[in-house]
């Protein structure tokens, strides 16, 4: 907002965050840098750094690239949108119980949980928590 209006939180339902996991986040960090411009903020994760994509004339993140190690081990080399979710549990209740399947079972990460879901045609998604 412009206006000088508080910017409102981040409803369930909406996307929350779009993450790229890979093996090689810093040679995809430049791939991407060259090909679409964004600036890049490193992110310390006690060893080595993810990394948050920045458009160019921006401050806000617009997506992250992160390495396939400790909590990302396990997640698809895929363009990832994560949707907010008042809670990851009951989600993931409702996705088996809707024809779906759970790919990352429900894991605590910085301030929130996550998981992975696979819908019933195949499509990938994260589902996301907020922890307060």
């Amino acid at each position: 907002m412009t206006d000088g209006s508080p910017v409102p939180s981040p409803q369930p339902g909406s996307i929350a965050w779009t993450d790229l996991t890979v093996a090689d986040a810093a040679g995809i960090r430049d791939f991407y840098a060259a090909v679409v411009g964004w600036k890049v903020q490193g992110i310390d994760m006690g060893g080595y750094e993810d990394f948050c994509m920045i458009p160019a004339a921006g401050q806000t993140p617009a997506a992250g690239i992160c390495h396939a190690r400790g909590t990302n081990a396990d997640l698809p080399p895929v363009w990832l949108i994560y949707i907010l979710v008042e809670s990851v549990d009951d989600a993931v209740r409702r996705c088996a119980d809707n024809g779906g399947s759970v790919l990352v079972q429900p894991r605590s990460m910085g301030h929130g949980r996550f998981c992975v879901i696979k819908d019933p045609a195949g499509a990938i998604c994260g589902l996301y928590q907020q922890q307060v």
